[in-house]
């Protein structure tokens, strides 16, 4: 008897065993990182947009200061103005875009500064509350502020190091009661090498490489009671080669690799304890793989390298990359081809980019043309976007 009473209360309490199973909650095979203010990860220029998205290696321009602003310091323009609009979504509308001004100035041979303004449109949205009102329309929008050092520590290196205020006012007057923007700090991290140009069997050559990370920063909110966002705090790593046949040919392939340096989301769930695979109030949910992201900016930049919930495979695929090819002719004509990559999971972003540059005088014109090779359409599928390049004392200085 002793025994039957044993067996019953064993098998009683495997019965609760059971009925206690973690329940992971569905649709969590892509985690796609997300983070606050994403429009600073748009190529403002047409020349990087051409290039696949890239600029972090690529020989110095106009809009540096969107990539790697240490390249100012190697620098033939005295200074420059950059001009550039993208437009957005411009498949369903006509009024969101991107717009950006950038100025750079070469103090010397080893110092550059740059200052920059990015701004982003949502377009016109109209806010009706009943039928009896009068419409409101307002216009939310985000930008940035930013400005630059760069410092030439030796012949071929250089770094530099750049300070960025972020605002975004998407909240709306008559829908939030407190309708402030959003605001933040940032600073990029940057270094830029260029190699003296060598002579080989048939050309010469040059080697560039680069780095930076963006958007160091604080975490923010959008309202007083919303959870906190992550910047997009990224990493770019990228290397090239110049081609140089002649004083009039120069091809130049460029490779980079970018990382966003943000949490990556943990699988979620909670246990089931009555058994009815719905998850109750007294079932709280809890991470079942991962780490959680929860933490300050500094500590999520270093778990970004170790906390998919797959491993190290996973890590792998938070990675994009993007290949390019610049053909310019006698420094008056350039042709761009670029290819970049993203993982399925991570965000599908995949596109081939086509460009083209023209100089006159002191002014150069770029444009740049996307093809989206995802099942995911990109917003800027089929979009022609464009950039202005006033050049001031071209030629001051001998870098080539």
């Amino acid at each position: 008897m002793k025994n039957q009473i044993l067996l019953y209360i064993a098998f009683a309490f495997i019965i609760k065993v059971n009925a206690q199973e973690t329940i992971i909650f569905p649709n969590q095979d892509r985690r796609v990182i997300t983070t606050g203010v994403p429009f600073v990860l748009i190529a403002p220029d047409a020349r990087a947009a051409g290039l696949g998205d890239m600029g972090v290696a690529t020989s110095v321009d106009a809009f540096s200061q969107q990539w790697n602003s240490s390249k100012y310091a190697f620098s033939e323009t005295k200074s420059g103005i950059g001009v550039s609009y993208t437009p957005y979504l411009s498949k369903l509308v006509n009024d969101i875009f991107l717009g950006n001004v950038t100025y750079f100035n070469r103090i010397d041979e080893r110092s550059a500064f740059a200052a920059s303004l990015k701004y982003f449109s949502l377009g016109d949205i109209e806010f009706v509350t009943d039928e009896f009102s009068e419409a409101l329309i307002q216009r939310p929008n985000e930008l940035t502020i930013d400005a630059s050092y760069a410092l030439r520590l030796s012949d071929q290196f250089a770094m530099s190091v750049a300070m960025r205020y972020l605002r975004s006012d998407l909240r709306l007057d008559g829908v939030d009661g407190d309708a402030t923007p959003a605001s933040t700090f940032g600073v990029d991290i940057s270094g830029f090498y260029q190699g003296e140009e060598q002579a080989y069997s048939d050309f010469n050559g040059r080697w560039r490489a680069g780095f930076a990370i963006q958007n160091i920063g604080p975490k923010f909110k959008y309202d007083e009671g919303g959870q906190e966002n992550f910047q997009p705090t990224n990493l770019r790593l990228g290397g090239g080669f110049d081609f140089i046949f002649d004083d009039y040919n120069k091809i130049s392939v460029t490779a980079e690799v970018a990382k966003l340096l943000v949490p990556t989301p943990p699988v979620l769930g909670f246990v089931d304890t009555d058994g009815d695979e719905a998850q109750d109030a007294d079932e709280p949910t809890i991470i079942v793989e991962g780490k959680d992201p929860n933490v300050s900016f500094l500590s999520g930049m270093f778990q970004s390298f170790g906390d998919a919930p797959d491993g190290f495979s996973e890590e792998l695929k938070e990675f994009t990359w993007a290949l390019s090819a610049e053909y310019v002719y006698q420094d008056s004509f350039a042709f761009r081809a670029g290819y970049f990559n993203e993982s399925e999971e991570k965000g599908a972003r995949k596109f081939l980019s086509l460009g083209a540059g023209f100089k006159a005088n002191v002014v150069n014109i770029d444009l740049s043309y996307l093809f989206s090779a995802s099942k995911i359409q990109s917003p800027l599928e089929n979009t022609l976007r464009f950039s202005l390049t006033f050049n001031i004392g071209a030629g001051e200085y001998l870098e080539y």
